[in-house]
């Protein structure tokens, strides 16, 4: 497929550095210490979305929804190895 892809089990830290718009989707969407550079090189790198969206009590399928309206394909843990 193309396009820009997400794929859920890869950590922020990675989701950011291929692709800088991941940033801007997740502080519109709740996740405002995203944009703090020791935040994003300390917890950035062992989190998840979906862990970052339990931790922050955001509805995951929102997150997702979000993503797909900004052109994503949305890749769930299981499928990442496809």
């Amino acid at each position: 497929m193309n396009g820009k892809k997400l794929i859920l089990g890869k950590t922020v830290y990675e989701l950011a550095h291929e692709t800088p718009e991941v940033i801007e989707i997740l502080k519109e969407l709740g996740f405002e210490n995203i944009t703090n550079p020791i935040m994003m090189k300390t917890a950035g790198k062992i989190m998840t979305i979906p862990k970052g969206a339990a931790m922050k009590g955001i509805d995951l399928d929102k997150v997702k929804e979000a993503f797909r309206k900004k052109g994503f394909h949305v890749i769930n843990q299981e499928e990442e190895k496809v």
